[in-house]
């Protein structure tokens, strides 16, 4: 399928693309789209939301956006990746004010379900600007996932100053301690599955809490996932040098979480 791209809610000319090729000061979110539905919408419209007013100190209307978002669903196939992508006009390295609307660029693709591991990360000591937004133009993951997989990883995971597991390249961590999911504590991205994934552990009775993650703690857990908005938990079987046992149960509780939150049509 090619993809579909539209500049506020229309197709999108190589002329009005060609300043955000070579511009980084934008955010966006990442959802899988299947039969036309969607999970987490609410969370994907509140990330676009708060990181255009931490940037821009505006952000476009709700129902806008999701007219946008509707209008490109409509060029495509019920099953879809979709990336939306909150811009200014006034562009990077200006000190454009709340008086310049942001843009919306929103991009279809095929659908996506993520590698099927385990997984290998190499730990990699690197703390991300502005954690708690999606932005673009980082290019430190690329560069870090290339640099892992060269050590013979299939990805890297991010370790902070003070020794703390936070997120992975595009990834969230999460733990399993034999009981409970266990999330890092430490300045990270909270993505819009591991939100999914958070409330509604509690709806099936299983007992989640964060605590700080380090490399030296890493053995006295009982397994680990990434996740994404290709999946709620894929295994993973080495941090650095810490190998880490399977944990069956870990994944069928995310799975079944995640399945718990109801697709809503976009």
């Amino acid at each position: 399928m090619p993809f579909v791209v539209q500049r506020n809610g229309q197709e999108a000319t190589a002329g009005e693309l060609a300043p955000l090729a070579f511009a980084g000061y934008a955010h966006f979110t990442a959802l899988q789209v299947r039969d036309g539905r969607v999970r987490g919408l609410d969370l994907h419209l509140e990330r676009l939301r708060s990181a255009s007013v931490e940037m821009f100190g505006r952000a476009l209307p709700e129902d806008r956006v999701l007219t946008h978002l509707r209008t490109a669903l409509r060029a495509g196939p019920a099953d879809l990746s979709l990336t939306a992508t909150v811009y200014s006009p006034a562009g990077e390295f200006t000190a454009a004010g709340t008086d310049v609307e942001p843009e919306l660029l929103v991009r279809t693709g095929p659908a996506a379900t993520g590698p099927a591991g385990p997984l290998s990360l190499a730990a990699v000591e690197h703390e991300r600007d502005l954690p708690a937004v999606k932005h673009v133009g980082e290019v430190a993951k690329t560069y870090l996932l290339r640099q892992a997989v060269g050590q013979g990883f299939d990805d890297a995971a991010f370790v902070d100053r003070r020794g703390r597991l936070s997120e992975a390249t595009i990834w969230n961590l999460a733990f399993w301690d034999g009981h409970s999911v266990v999330w890092p504590a430490a300045d990270m991205l909270a993505g819009t599955t591991m939100s999914i994934v958070r409330r509604r552990l509690g709806d099936l009775g299983v007992p989640q809490r964060t605590q700080e993650v380090s490399l030296d703690g890493l053995a006295a857990l009982s397994g680990a996932v990434v996740m994404n908005s290709w999946t709620p938990g894929i295994p993973v079987r080495r941090i650095g040098s810490v190998r880490l046992p399977d944990a069956p149960l870990l994944l069928e509780h995310l799975h079944r979480a995640y399945e718990a939150e109801p697709s809503v049509p976009l």
